[in-house]
């Protein structure tokens, strides 16, 4: 389990006010992406790295 201690989570600019369905990430973490669902801050979160998850990123992008 990675240590998200000091994680700065943010969701997308393009995320509502509404309290929408929306991910939020944490990059600011040394040798980790933490990825967790906005709407249950204290669940589970996903773990990648750094290069997995701007390979992610790329592909979902297109």
């Amino acid at each position: 389990m990675a240590d998200l201690t000091g994680a700065r989570w943010r969701k997308s600019t393009r995320s509502g006010s509404n309290g929408g369905d929306c991910v939020e990430v944490a990059d600011n973490l040394p040798d980790i992406v933490a990825v967790r669902d906005s709407k249950d801050p204290h669940g589970p979160t996903l773990a990648f790295t750094p290069t997995a998850w701007t390979a992610f990123i790329r592909s979902a992008r297109r």
